[in-house]
């Protein structure tokens, strides 16, 4: 994954959350449940590191804002 960079950490309310599943449909699944209570920039798809188990997915959470309807 590509490094996590100031501006998404920038300000209070501003969080990164990478999220390791042992498969695509658990990883969504937890994105899917953050995004209920923040508003949030979602992942589209998942990574696989090699040697590693399941599946990496990185999303950005903004606490300050409610999610959209």
């Amino acid at each position: 994954m590509k490094p996590i960079n100031d501006g998404h950490v920038a300000k209070p309310g501003l969080a990164v959350v990478e999220v390791a599943a042992g498969d695509d449909e658990t990883a969504f699944a937890v994105q899917e449940l953050l995004a209920t209570r923040w508003a949030i920039a979602p992942a589209d798809c998942t990574t696989r590191e090699p040697g590693e188990p399941g599946v990496r997915l990185r999303c950005y959470l903004d606490m300050q804002q409610q999610p959209e309807a």
